[in-house]
């Protein structure tokens, strides 16, 4: 068995497809308490916006699709974290997200999670560990 090594050292950003910048940043930031890390125009019409938990190293970018492509309703595959499940899906759900109706319970070793949309319908997953 050979031995691979790499020359990357962490994940760096995840980017999530949308129509509106506007209405993600405020989503992400306003509705999640997201910071916003960058906000960059580039190509005429685009922006580069990087929004992140606090303290997290890993940033979501939220921006445009590439000219022809299309937004929103992906399943992201971001998994995000909390210390209360319960808490988090209740307050989601009071602030009007999109969340499923309950905390999955399965069982060791699968924590508790719930999936939530955001406004253009792409899945994010949270998890209790």
């Amino acid at each position: 068995m050979s031995h691979t090594t790499t020359r990357i050292s962490r994940l760096n950003t995840v980017i999530v497809p949308v129509a509106d910048v506007d209405r993600a940043i405020e989503f992400y930031v306003d509705t999640l308490g997201f910071e916003k890390r960058a906000d960059i125009p580039f190509g005429g019409a685009y922006r580069w916006v990087e929004v992140a938990p606090a303290g997290a190293a890993t940033t979501i970018a939220v921006c445009p699709p590439p000219e022809g492509k299309a937004a929103g309703n992906r399943e992201t595959g971001i998994s995000l974290q909390t210390d209360d499940i319960d808490a988090l899906h209740a307050e989601l759900k009071a602030a009007g997200v999109d969340v499923d109706p309950e905390v999955s319970r399965m069982g060791d070793p699968v924590p508790p999670m719930f999936w939530f949309r955001d406004p253009e319908g792409n899945s994010l997953m949270t998890v209790q560990i």
